[in-house]
Parts: structure tokens; C-alpha cells; sequence
């Protein structure tokens, strides 16, 4: 292959990984994992090894890999927090699955208003309780950093019939100036009536959307016409996909851009892999075909204090067969 195709392939690897997660950079400076011991989900690995589904008979894959992005809605660095609550809830979960006999991608994105099981965690992290609570809130017990991100991960292994979550990378909402600005602006058409919040963002209106203005339009909910956060996942991924067009421009023409990123984001960000961990997984990005993002069905209402969603079970069903399971032989 020739060097100019093999720099266009990295090139690409580097782009998907960041516009999925909000274009954070391959080469952050992040955690390496802990110790054995410390690095497992409690509660997770109980799926079951078969299933019928529709009448056909569907086994467990055996060589699956998973990833657990969360975007968190505490706007601060991720500052070190020796106790164990925290204010700071998940936003936004984005689950990828790499399956790697098929050589295929696949992302789930949770609607944070979802109900399920999560852990009450104690002073030593271990599980005291469990409740039934959004599943945004999994991140709240913990340290807000590593401990958090798991308890989240076990959340997410709850919700999908108990399949494993293996890695998880978090990173705070601010952090979306500052890569929108990194661009020079992402231009969108506005799905919603932004009136009294932001008089500029006009429902139907093309705008470009510059600093504070982009996390006002992927993380406002309250006071819009619909405030339940279905709504909102479709102008996140919206945004998403404006921001990959935008940035694909800028890698493609600036050999710096990816590194400059890099550096501007790695205050942000929180992971159990090393930096060259993180690289082998953005690799997969490019070798594998990308089967795009699908959601869980459900139904918000409104709950005793905050909204509520209650995800539909055959939904959940039908992706976890499809992501993670293949027809017995």
C-alpha cells in the first residue's frame, strides 16, 4: 500500500474514534487499567451462553469486545475525588461492539433517562444496595472517576441482559467547545425552538454553532417543547455527524490538527486503557465495516421529580441477539 493511502488510513482511524466521542483524540494522556483485581465489573459476565429468539436457536459470541463512552454532565476537568458520591451524572452512553471475527462495529446509544438496576457503592467501593434509579445516576456513586465509570459499566451490563462491558473512556460535557471551536464551528440545521434559551437557535434555521452555543444545543432539554431526552439523542447524534464532516476537512489537511487536539483534550478525559491501547482500539475503527448507531425503544413519561424511560424489552432483546449473539450451529 502506498504511504499516501496508509497516512489517509490513519488519518481515518483517528477521525471516527473522535467524532464518536465527541472527536476526543487517540493520544490522551488517560489512566492505565488497575491492578487485577481492580479492573473487574462487579456483577457482569451473566448472560446467557444460549437463547431462542424467533423461534431459532442463537448462541453467545466468543470474541466480542466492548467499549463504554460517557459524556458527563458536571462541567469541570476531571478532577480527582477521593469520596464516594459525586454530582456528576452520565449525559450521554454510547456503547461500541467490536465484534472481531466478523470484523464489524456497532454502537448502542442508552437514553440516560433509562430505568434499571444500579449499585449503591460504600467507602470501600464495594456494592451496599441495589436500586432502581436512571441509569445516569450509576456514575454519581463513586469517586467521579474510575470507580464511577464502572459502576456505570455495570449499569449498562444490567440493562443488556448482563453482557459485558470491557472498557470505558468518560469524558465532561465543556469539553465540546472546546473541540467544536477546534473546527471553527459546526454548522446544523436546528431540529428545535431554542426561544427563551438561546434566541439565535432558530427551529429550522441553519446555523453554525460556535463555543458555549454547541453544548447549549446537544444538552438542553428543559424548556424546550419536548424536554424528554429522546429528543435530545437525535440532535446529539445530529451534531455528531456534522462534526465528523467538519473535522474529516481539517485532518485531512493538517498534519497538526489531530495532535493540537490531542493535547487540548486530555484534561478532559478519564480511561481505563493506556494510550496505546486506545490506538489499537481507534485501528479497529478503520479496519472494520461500521454497522452505524442504533437506540433502545421505549417510553418517557414524567416521573416524581425527573423524567423517566422505560426501555422496551423486546427491543433491548433484538440488540443484544443482534450484537452479541449467532445462530447455533
Amino acid at each position: 500500500m502506498r504511504k499516501a493511502d496508509n497516512k489517509r488510513r490513519y488519518l481515518k482511524y483517528g477521525i471516527i474514534v473522535l467524532s464518536v466521542v465527541f472527536l476526543i483524540s487517540v493520544a490522551l494522556l488517560v489512566l492505565n487499567a488497575w491492578d487485577t483485581g481492580h479492573g473487574e465489573f462487579q456483577g457482569q459476565g451473566m448472560v446467557d451462553e444460549t437463547l431462542t429468539y424467533n423461534g431459532k436457536e442463537y448462541e453467545l459470541k466468543d470474541n466480542i469486545e466492548t467499549f463504554l463512552i460517557l459524556g458527563l454532565d458536571k462541567n469541570a476537568g476531571a478532577s480527582v475525588n477521593d469520596s464516594y458520591n459525586n454530582d456528576k451524572q452520565a449525559d450521554f452512553l454510547l456503547l461500541l461492539v467490536f465484534d472481531k471475527d466478523a470484523k464489524k462495529t456497532s454502537a448502542i446509544q442508552i437514553n440516560r433517562d433509562t430505568m434499571t438496576n444500579i449499585n449503591v457503592l460504600g467507602v470501600a467501593g464495594d456494592r451496599i444496595n441495589v436500586v432502581n434509579k436512571q441509569i445516569a445516576l450509576a456514575h454519581t456513586y463513586g469517586n467521579g472517576r474510575d470507580v464511577s465509570c464502572r459502576n456505570t459499566a455495570d449499569a449498562v451490563s444490567e440493562l443488556l441482559l448482563g453482557v459485558k462491558v470491557d472498557h470505558y473512556l468518560s469524558l465532561t460535557m465543556d469539553a465540546v467547545p472546546v473541540m467544536n471551536d477546534l473546527v471553527g464551528g459546526v454548522e446544523v440545521t436546528v431540529l428545535d425552538d431554542f426561544t427563551g434559551i438561546d434566541d439565535t437557535l432558530l427551529k429550522g434555521e441553519t446555523v453554525t454553532l460556535i463555543g458555549e452555543q454547541a453544548l447549549t444545543y446537544i444538552q438542553t432539554r428543559y424548556g424546550l417543547e419536548d424536554s424528554s431526552n429522546t429528543t435530545r439523542m437525535v440532535r446529539q447524534r445530529q451534531y455528531i455527524n456534522a462534526l465528523y464532516d467538519k473535522f474529516s476537512v481539517l485532518a485531512e489537511t493538517d498534519d497538526s490538527f489531530i495532535v493540537d487536539a490531542s493535547l487540548k483534550m486530555s484534561d478532559y478525559i478519564i480511561s481505563d486503557r493506556s494510550v496505546t491501547q486506545l490506538q489499537e482500539i481507534s485501528r479497529k475503527f478503520a479496519e472494520y465495516e461500521f454497522g452505524g448507531v442504533v437506540n433502545i425503544e421505549g417510553e418517557s413519561t414524567v416521573g416524581v421529580e425527573f423524567m423517566e424511560f422505560y426501555a422496551d424489552s423486546d427491543s433491548i432483546l433484538e440488540i443484544v441477539v443482534d450484537n452479541f449473539y449467532k445462530i447455533k450451529k
